[in-house]
């Protein structure tokens, strides 16, 4: 089985820390009525609910995402989020287990990926969102109880925590961690422009695609570039080095303009229709 170049996060659950509830404020945002057509495929898995078991059984846990990676034969997994988040420890479990699938595993963002489910979505080889759906990264919401001391002792205990989410994001969106922890640091609202555009995604959902090709500029078109790559298997280090060298080296850069431009134009359009066939 070949590891995925996402990184892995190795977290267990402090014993005096617990975080089996999305924030309120993240609830009152979503909405679960949201659902994909074509959801009810062999290949696809839905993450339509509150992250890790609740009081009443509902949700969606590890132990349920590990039978549905078991019982799907194709060599795609797709992966439908609208989620206000939950557990975050669940949320890491789930993460692991789609970056250590040896398939290709496209995440579509329909409505909402928060907090939990934000860091479940960066698992994905391609991440698609809506252009009305939105994706919010934060610092680790936990309940504490105890003293100060307790709480105190909480709160550095979340640090580590907070800091490989940071890597996590900053992997996705190739930034520096320190960009991603301040995001974290503003509980960031993207939409899918926003999210497309700092590269926590990759493109739109299949219903907005039109728009995206409207949009035009290189850097649009490298985005594209970049799915189409990843349609064809090629890992995500992989496409970095190919768009780093268009690029000249700079992560996020628009090609250097020269007077052949008009040349590589017609050469990363002669690319993409390759690609597309």
């Amino acid at each position: 089985m070949t590891l995925r170049a996402t990184p892995e996060l190795k977290l267990s659950r402090p014993p005096k820390v617990q975080a089996y509830e999305p924030d309120p404020a993240l609830l009152r945002e979503w909405k679960p009525e949201l659902r994909a057509e074509g959801g009810d495929a062999a290949n696809v898995i839905t993450i339509l609910d509150q992250i890790g078991e609740d009081w009443y059984g509902d949700g969606v846990t590890a132990k349920r995402i590990a039978a549905a990676l078991r019982s799907i034969k194709a060599d795609e997994v797709i992966v439908d989020i609208n989620s206000p988040g939950g557990d975050f420890f669940e949320g890491v479990a789930i993460y692991n287990l789609l970056r250590q699938d040896s398939r290709k595993i496209t995440v579509r963002i329909l409505g909402l990926a928060a907090s939990a489910a934000s860091v479940i979505a960066m698992a994905g080889d391609q991440v698609l969102i809506g252009r009305a759906g939105f994706l919010m990264v934060h610092n680790a919401w936990v309940v504490a109880v105890g003293n100060r001391h307790d709480l105190a002792d909480a709160a550095e205990t979340m640090e580590p925590f907070d800091d490989a989410m940071a890597a996590v994001y900053a992997d996705k969106a190739g930034t520096e961690r320190g960009v991603a922890a301040g995001w974290m640091d503003n509980e960031t609202w993207f939409n899918g422009e926003d999210a497309v555009e700092a590269g926590l995604a990759d493109g739109y959902l299949a219903a907005d695609i039109h728009a995206v090709g409207q949009e035009g500029g290189t850097k649009s078109a490298l985005r594209r570039l970049d799915t189409l790559l990843a349609k064809q298997n090629v890992s995500r280090s992989e496409r970095r080095a190919l768009l780093a060298e268009v690029t000249g080296g700079t992560p996020g850069a628009a090609a250097h303009v020269t007077p052949r431009a008009d040349d590589w134009t017609a050469e990363l359009r002669s690319l993409t229709e390759t690609l597309k066939r």
